[in-house]
């Protein structure tokens, strides 16, 4: 005790203050000791104690950066014992400690048996923040610039519905509404970019709230949402390997190094402790050679790949805590704002959802195979992430790449035609549906050629053309017409010549005039099924059995989903959203054919995924056949392209934010030129190319 005493009298915040003080001090001190490497504080917990180091050191460590050295005559931990504040950084002992802890008990008790010690040492604890914090404001003063400095004291903030004016500096969260329009805000469009709500507002601005219902809004929580569950599990067992693989709406596939099925509730526990945490989300600037080297010590591959082709001095890194992925856009400001998401295990990895409103697993299991097919295909190729596709163009092996992914296409379209063959003629009818842009006119024609090869004659029959007259065309909600529904289609007269077609008599189909708006139920060509004949029938509906409502025996139908779905791995967060690239060629192909702005097309996106979402997946379970349509290198071509479309997006147009999300994405591929794409390829449905 004496020995104590005497190491307490060291301490820098007791060096005014009598040896009886320190004696009464010391009544109220428990002695605790630590071995080396333990962790002493916790980061984000929230223990209402203090620490005072006798002898030993430690090392202070915020978010895995050590900010120094804590040695004898130290103390921590002081902000959480008078504040109640969780720990802003972790100690660790690097040498056995011999400490005294001041707990809220016994500060209590001082406070109640002396309360002009308490104090006093609460003021002589207060001052020294005070010293740290000027030290620290003099620092930083020095590493800003002049121009980096505000311009006024108060700024006019432009809301939807009023204009305020704030204190220069506040956060975009603390001046929009926590939900807007029955949905919890997750991020902000300031002046149409998006933005993390944990955004200083430094000048005269525009500002809105992005919710869950908005397409990026629920994209910001998805990755939010995915993160935290890659910290749950690195926190749990640092050696598993979680890296995503496919996304489906709330659905979102990971492979892991080891089966985790064990590990779930653990991990269901861990993700809903740093829920209740309200661990912060954080976007870091590190130079490149230190984030290599911690991307090279934690083994992965598909960031060093990618980092290792950038000619930037640093990178942006995203965190909630130890765990480190490549920031890709705003994230939640902390995990307060996640509800903890569903856990299902699969033998290669698990399946995380992030709401209560996407399908159930088994539904997409025909998605789960299809996956893991071009996976093992991307994996054989050694071409598994952005990155590797990167330095395979620069290794001059673009061509050979080129002409493999084409030849996996081909092999699949004869895989799919030898199976309609297969069934010596019961097959009639095949109904291939798909989302925009997914390929399907290019599908059909390469698909009927492998039918040739076979000795079938494919015939081919558009929904498009059984459209009913504008005039009787239902509406939506919003009182517009609603071309999506199957109400929209002239179903009693696509039976009729269904029927007749089955029949085999000869039938002038129906023609829809897109101009007039009118029906033409015979202005179609004259189609007749042989014997050797198989008919394809395309459209929105072409999975959903009401679409020919038993007018077709199901023997004699045959049904193919088609969509761009495996995409190259960013990071172990992030994959490619087949979503996204859907769009990009959507943006490209309309540019070309249709001379529509890329403005419109990513506004007009909204209510093409939400026809999609209500007609096609739902029904995706009933296809035997899934193509996935994704070329591995085709966002190197629709760059060169959708790059300038993009930029020709007006920074106050409600698209910008999306264009400039898109225009990062496609800043991270090399750029390839299309005349190595072979004129069969999907991809030309997109892009165009003079003289071929």
């Amino acid at each position: 005790m004496q020995t104590d005493r005497h190491l307490l009298q060291n301490q820098q915040v007791f060096q005014d203050f009598s040896p009886a003080d320190i004696e009464i001090l010391q009544g109220f001190l428990k002695p605790v000791n630590f071995a080396a490497q333990v962790v002493v504080l916790q980061q984000g917990h929230s223990e209402r104690n203090m620490f005072f180091l006798l002898t030993g050191q430690a090392e202070l460590c915020r978010h895995g950066l050590s900010l120094g050295l804590l040695e004898s005559g130290q103390y921590f931990g002081e902000l959480a014992l008078i504040a109640g504040r969780p720990r802003s950084a972790s100690v660790k002992a690097l040498t056995p400690l011999h400490t005294l802890c001041l707990d809220l008990p016994a500060f209590e008790a001082l406070q109640e048996q002396y309360p002009r010690l308490a104090l006093r040492l609460q003021s002589a604890l207060i001052a020294r923040l005070g010293l740290q914090l000027n030290h620290m404001t003099d620092n930083y003063g020095k590493l800003l610039q002049e121009r980096s400095l505000p311009r006024q004291q108060l700024i006019q903030v432009t809301l939807p519905t009023e204009q305020r004016r704030v204190t220069t500096g506040v956060l975009a969260g603390d001046v929009l509404p926590a939900s807007y329009q029955d949905a919890p805000v997750v991020a902000a469009l300031l002046n149409r970019k998006l933005v993390s709500l944990n955004t200083p507002l430094m000048s005269d601005l525009q500002l809105a709230p992005l919710t869950t219902l908005d397409w990026e809004g629920d994209r910001v929580y998805r990755h939010s949402v995915s993160l935290l569950m890659l910290e749950a599990a690195y926190r749990l067992q640092p050696d598993i390997k979680l890296q995503s693989m496919l996304s489906v709406g709330h659905l979102h596939w990971f492979s892991s190094n080891r089966p985790v099925s064990d590990l779930l509730p653990d991990l269901m526990a861990e993700i809903t402790a740093l829920c209740a945490r309200r661990v912060i989300f954080r976007h870091e600037q590190w130079a490149i050679e230190e984030a290599m080297r911690y991307f090279e010590q934690n083994q992965r591959p598909e960031v060093l790949d990618l980092l290792a082709g950038t000619h930037n001095s640093t990178v942006s890194l995203a965190s909630c805590g130890d765990y480190y992925v490549l920031s890709t856009g705003p994230l939640v400001p902390d995990s307060g704002y996640i509800q903890p998401p569903v856990l299902h295990a699969r033998p290669d990895g698990l399946v995380l959802q992030t709401s209560a409103a996407a399908p159930p697993v088994e539904q997409l299991e025909a998605y789960a195979q299809v996956m893991a097919e071009h996976v093992r295909w991307q994996h054989s190729l050694g071409i598994q992430s952005v990155g590797a596709f990167n330095q395979a163009c620069l290794d001059s092996r673009i061509d050979q790449l080129i002409r493999v992914a084409e030849g996996f296409h081909e092999k699949r379209l004869g895989q799919i035609a030898d199976a309609i063959t297969a069934s010596q003629g019961q097959l009639r009818v095949i109904c291939i549906a798909g989302p925009s842009s997914s390929g399907k006119s290019t599908f059909i024609q390469r698909l009927s050629t492998q039918l040739m090869v076979n000795g079938l004659e494919p015939l081919t029959l558009s929904l498009d053309d059984y459209y009913r007259n504008r005039d009787e065309t239902p509406r939506d909600a919003d009182g517009e017409l609603d071309f999506e529904c199957l109400e929209a289609l002239n179903l009693p007269l696509l039976h009729q010549h269904l029927r007749a077609l089955l029949a085999g008599d000869a039938v002038a189909t129906a023609r829809f005039d897109f101009i007039q708006g009118r029906s033409q139920p015979e202005g179609g060509g004259v189609l007749q099924l042989k014997p050797q004949s198989i008919l394809l029938l395309e459209g929105i509906h072409g999975l959903n059995p009401a679409l020919l409502d038993a007018q077709v025996p199901e023997e004699r139908l045959f049904r193919i989903f088609i969509q761009p779905m495996v995409s190259l791995a960013l990071d172990s967060n992030m994959r490619i959203n087949p979503s996204d690239l859907r769009l990009l060629r959507r943006i490209v192909r309309d540019r070309h054919q249709r001379a529509t702005a890329a403005a419109d097309s990513i506004l007009r996106w909204k209510s093409v995924r939400q026809g999609e979402q209500k007609y096609i997946f739902p029904f995706v379970k009933e296809a035997h056949v899934i193509f996935d349509s994704a070329l591995i290198y085709e966002l190197g071509v629709l760059k060169i392209y959708a790059e300038r479309y993009l930029l020709e997006v007006p920074r106050a147009h409600p698209a910008f934010a999306t264009a400039s999300r898109l225009l990062q994405l496609l800043r991270l591929f090399v750029s390839l030129y299309p005349n190595a794409v072979p004129p069969t390829s999907i991809l030309r449905e997109f892009v165009h190319v003079s003289g071929v």
